[in-house]
């Protein structure tokens, strides 16, 4: 988005009040199943098998709306995008409501999927438009404290109100505020389209052959894997392997939600004082040595200070990495950001349900190894990112 056609300074916070409006929801979406899963277990009755199999299905949704919602919305701008995607989320929390067997949860986490990966990538790519600089790596870290909320919210409820209103109730309140950000997307003025004249092949076609990008990419490919991972399976590992009562283990939920929002809040701050690179590195050695201690912990107690802390350490890897990919690629955005969220959602998809199936062959104490070897992965990426930013900005300085 260029200076001329960037938005005023009130019609810009009200679309970003918007985007944290959205992202909140998609918070709701990445914490829902895990929550919700020992309830699952419980009324339904399937294994560790079958939940793998939830994660990978509402993955694979949510990759399929994120390959092409960038072009889309570099062609035909975000509010439509945006609007649909939310009342999807919204639907999805309505059957998960209703759901009296494993065949209508496996639909709800299809819709699931296709709205929140609608959710995620626009309002991401939204608010990267909406700042320039040094602004637009703190946009993005404080859009992920209001990402964090969502995610707080529902283990927040589950773990205090479930005796008193019970699961379903809780997730039709969920039904219900998803509905609020559709009614503000579709009532609110959004910019033109960056591309409204025609979308540029040659150009996303020099994108693709960035090692930036790639390098980004495969990033989000590790952390999404982490996060989905542990999001959709603390809950269930402090209660099966430690013997944490529901309620407690869904407050360690929230709490390593909370983790995450506070480290966020910390990470806008430093991202105007740290290199992005060296950020994610130090983010990275952090969730390492964290996560060996959730997966290796011989007690409840060690276990649940481990997903805290690994809720610190994860805090500041993704939002930090769509701002460098936001910064090298300002002019193609949504197209940018389909490319290495869909990466990201790949390693997403399958780091989960590996986690299952090897919870189903061994123990789900070795399936929360795959953080560990993920986080490995992400300082080894980081230090190479660190390197190629250098080599561009070397070679842009005149001879």
């Amino acid at each position: 988005m260029s200076g001329a056609d960037r938005p005023g300074p009130s019609s810009a916070a009200r679309l970003q009040s918007s985007a944290w409006a959205g992202i909140f929801v998609f918070g709701i979406v990445m914490a829902i199943l895990g929550a919700i899963l020992p309830s699952l277990f419980d009324r339904i009755g399937f294994g560790a098998g079958a939940a793998g199999s939830l994660f990978l299905t509402m993955n694979f949704a949510m990759l399929v709306t994120t390959v092409f919602f960038g072009p889309l919305a570099d062609r035909f701008g975000f509010k439509a995008l945006l609007a649909v995607s939310t009342v999807l989320v919204a639907l999805a929390f309505f059957l998960l409501s209703r759901a009296a067997g494993y065949g209508t949860i496996l639909a709800a986490a299809v819709v699931l999927g296709l709205g929140g990966g609608g959710l995620n990538g626009g309002t991401n790519a939204l608010t990267s438009d909406l700042h320039e600089g040094e602004r637009r790596g703190a946009a993005l870290n404080i859009l992920g404290i209001f990402f964090g909320f969502g995610a707080l919210s529902i283990p927040f409820l589950i773990g205090t109100l479930r005796e008193l209103l019970g699961v379903p109730a809780i997730l039709l309140i969920a039904t219900g505020i998803s509905i609020i950000p559709a009614i503000i997307f579709a009532v609110l003025r959004f910019p033109e389209a960056k591309q409204a004249r025609g979308f540029p092949i040659k150009a996303a076609a020099g994108i693709a052959r960035s090692p930036v990008l790639w390098l980004c990419a495969f990033i989000l490919f590790f952390q999404s894997g982490n996060e989905f991972t542990v999001g959709g399976w603390i809950s269930t590992y402090l209660q099966k392997i430690h013997g944490l009562g529901a309620n407690a283990a869904a407050l360690v939920l929230a709490a390593y939600w909370a983790a995450i929002m506070s480290g966020r809040l910390l990470t806008s701050r430093l991202v105007r004082r740290v290199r992005s690179d060296r950020l994610i590195l130090g983010s990275a050695a952090l969730a390492l040595a964290a996560a060996a201690l959730m997966a290796l912990a011989p007690s409840g107690v060690l276990a649940s200070a481990g997903a805290v802390i690994l809720g610190l350490g994860f805090a500041a890897i993704y939002p930090t990495t769509l701002a460098i990919v936001g910064g090298r690629f300002a002019a193609l955005t949504g197209t940018a950001f389909s490319v290495v969220i869909a990466v990201g959602l790949v390693g997403g998809m399958l780091a989960p349900w590996l986690a299952g199936r090897i919870a189903q062959a061994s123990s789900l104490r070795q399936g929360l190894i795959l953080p560990v070897a993920s986080c490995a992965m992400i300082v080894v990426l980081s230090l190479l990112v660190g390197r190629e930013l250098k080599k561009t900005k070397n070679e842009r300085k005149p001879a």
